[in-house]
């Protein structure tokens, strides 16, 4: 796992090493999409010659860097409010779409092989599913040989938007969940045997090194390292697999130009092959920055990113945010930016 993991770690390293002859943009936050930012860095660095200084620290921190002033720009996936975005004079506008997926480490299971329900999942990440010998879960996969163990639940132990968008979905499927421990950037995780973990990173390490464990990531990271995933039933009743169609096909109905802020979540949407866990991640900016030039150069790097990074994106199962929405970005929310 460790040394899988590096290689996506050692592209962000190439991307924002600093030389003494390129203008730098400093960023801070969200996990989920780090990979494929490091990848448009890389891009952007070999045309450029600009340096890409992306911390990956979680959403959370991400805001906070942005409030004190000493990025350029925050990354969330857990979307700030419109009167909040108001009150502190910035603006936010999505950059990827992605997937978060339930990731497990049971032995003899194959991707996908298990299939769960919302209020399943919620049930073990409660606690009150314990082992995976339960009956719930054998009703749900006959024919499956699930080896009875009892469950550790990995969960993130920062402030983090994939746990944001994580607890969206099953404050939204669980009534139990919504009830008793509800939706956001950081819960009380119930469950008795829990571990917490730094980042999509820690996570994944944890879920890989802890036998019957049972976690979420975005899917990049699940992919770059090889992890079980299972099927979710999805809101219109089939069970689907995580990959950038079944994202994709869950992001199709989301409007964001009728958005205020843009910010929504969009997990649990209808359709037939969404998967039910989709989000977006986004960008904070102030709308009169204090240093001009550096967000003039961070709207050029998603400019970029958006016109020639669709192909990087898709090659890691992200899926690029649509013309029709950049287009939009780039007249409504980039005009907002004073730039000189």
């Amino acid at each position: 796992m460790k040394s899988l993991f590096k290689s996506v770690l050692t592209v962000g390293v190439i991307a924002v090493a600093h030389t003494a002859f390129a203008a730098d943009i400093t960023g801070a936050g969200a996990t989920f999409p780090y990979p494929i930012y490091a990848k448009w860095a890389e891009a952007y660095k070999a045309k450029t010659n600009t340096n890409f200084n992306y911390q990956s620290i979680g959403s959370s921190g991400g805001i906070k860097q942005i409030k004190a002033k000493t990025v350029d720009f925050g990354a969330t996936d857990a979307p700030v409010k419109f009167d909040d975005l108001e009150k502190d004079g910035m603006v936010q506008f999505p950059a990827i779409i992605g997937g978060v997926v339930p990731v497990i480490n049971v032995d003899g299971i194959k991707p996908g092989e298990i299939k769960l329900d919302g209020p399943t999942l919620a049930d073990i990440f409660q606690g009150i599913i314990s082992d995976w010998g339960d009956k719930r879960i054998a009703i749900m996969n006959p024919g499956v040989k699930i080896p009875s163990g009892p469950i550790t639940v990995v969960h993130r132990a920062d402030g983090s938007g994939t746990t944001a968008i994580f607890t969206d979905y099953l404050a939204k499927t669980s009534t139990l969940w919504k009830d008793a421990v509800g939706a956001g950037a950081a819960v009380k995780w119930p469950a008795v045997s829990s571990v917490g973990g730094k980042g999509n990173e820690g996570v994944a390490a944890n879920v890989s090194r802890v036998k019957n464990s049972v976690g979420y990531v975005e899917y990049a990271y699940a992919k770059k390292n090889k992890m079980t995933t299972i099927s979710m039933k999805n809101r219109d009743g089939n069970y689907v697999m995580p990959d950038d169609l079944t994202f994709a096909a869950a992001a199709a109905g989301t409007d964001w130009s009728k958005i205020p802020g843009m910010g929504t979540y969009i997990t649990n949407a209808p359709g037939a092959k969404s998967w039910p866990i989709t989000g977006a991640s986004f960008i904070l900016m102030y709308k009169d920055p204090e240093k001009k030039a550096n967000s003039a150069e961070v709207l050029k790097f998603f400019d970029f990113a958006f016109k020639e990074g669709k192909k990087m994106a898709e090659e890691l199962d992200y899926v690029p945010m649509p013309d029709v929405t950049t287009d939009f970005i780039r007249k409504n929310i980039w005009s907002k930016i004073a730039i000189k």
